[in-house]
């Protein structure tokens, strides 16, 4: 059984900075690759970023790119999404799951991935 835990959400104001966590329990995290989501009221779940579990390479969606870093680090089971230059349409809840793919300027998730509860992100004035 995997589980995963975020943290490192919360309220901030637009041009802000914020750096999520998402904790993994058991063995399968150092063989996926990683991905982050977010899902705003009313809108479907979208890709934000990933990280490959082979190489540590990194890809993020067109609408973050340039602005949030993904990273991970192995021996704590834990990846980050480091979130700069934040917007109000970034507000959304933030999950990580163990999957990920990319193509075309999307991340997109294959397959029934484990994923965490969520953090919330709020970017408001």
């Amino acid at each position: 059984q995997v589980q995963l835990v975020e943290s490192g959400g919360g309220l901030v104001q637009p041009g802000g900075s914020l750096r999520l966590s998402c904790a993994a329990s058991g063995s399968i995290f150092s063989i996926n690759d990683m991905g982050w989501y977010r899902q705003a009221p009313g809108k479907q779940r979208e890709g934000v970023s990933c990280i490959d579990s082979s190489d540590g390479s990194t890809y993020h969606a067109d609408s973050v790119k340039g602005r949030f870093t993904i990273s991970r680090d192995n021996a704590k089971n834990t990846v980050y999404l480091h979130m700069n230059s934040l917007k109000p349409e970034d507000t959304a809840t933030y999950f990580c799951a163990t999957s990920c793919a990319h193509a075309a300027g999307i991340v997109y998730y294959v397959g029934d991935p484990y994923w965490g509860q969520g953090t919330q992100v709020t970017v408001s004035s």
